[in-house]
């Protein structure tokens, strides 16, 4: 039997059109981490993650079975096309007050990793960098300069952000944004690169 795993992603493809299903076995092996990782990153939700990963593969297979890929090329492209127009509907649905714009800023925000504990270290560029960032946290209104410590030092989804301060969670994602926004702007006045998406 052929092996097809070095074979790129539109040869894969077209196999798969034509009947064989260990092509796109091999296309599912290929992108389901980087694609569950990105759903992931917006609903921050095992089970919601979960559903809307398979809901994106069976949309590629229905698409796929009817022929109606046409990006040469941009496999994985097209299927995180797929897999955010899910999410937003999922969203929509069972969160109503939380909204993703055009501009995916509150995506950028939820899967930022420089907003993870574990990439503190490329977060702050110095030990003076730190400092002058820790500084410009504590000048943040109450509400934003909670939302960031529970969100940077604590690593907290922002489902249990909302949870632990009582409001939404587009309540807590809109003060996660206004103080980037602030803490941007105060980085900008002391020459410091912060936040860049």
């Amino acid at each position: 039997m052929q092996d097809l795993r070095n074979e790129s992603d539109d040869v894969l493809v077209k196999l798969y059109e034509n009947g064989n299903d260990c092509a796109f076995d091999i296309l599912l092996d290929r992108h389901q981490q980087v694609l569950y990782s990105y759903i992931f990153a917006i609903v921050r939700d095992e089970d919601m993650a979960n559903d809307i990963f398979q809901d994106t593969f069976y949309k590629a297979i229905t698409n796929l079975r009817s022929h109606r890929y046409t990006e040469n090329g941009k496999f994985q492209a097209w299927l995180m096309r797929i897999a955010r127009n899910l999410v937003i509907d999922t969203i929509r649905h069972t969160r109503p007050m939380v909204d993703i714009p055009d501009g995916t800023e509150q995506e950028r925000l939820l899967s930022d990793s420089s907003l993870s504990v574990g990439n503190m270290e490329t977060f702050y560029h110095n030990e003076q960098t730190f400092n002058d960032v820790e500084q410009m946290i504590e000048l943040l209104p109450p509400p934003q300069k909670e939302v960031v410590k529970m969100r940077i030092y604590k690593n907290l989804p922002f489902k249990e952000i909302a949870a632990m301060t009582n409001c939404s969670i587009n309540t807590a994602l809109g003060r996660m944004r206004y103080a980037v926004i602030n803490l941007r702007k105060m980085a900008a006045k002391r020459d410091l690169t912060f936040l860049e998406y």
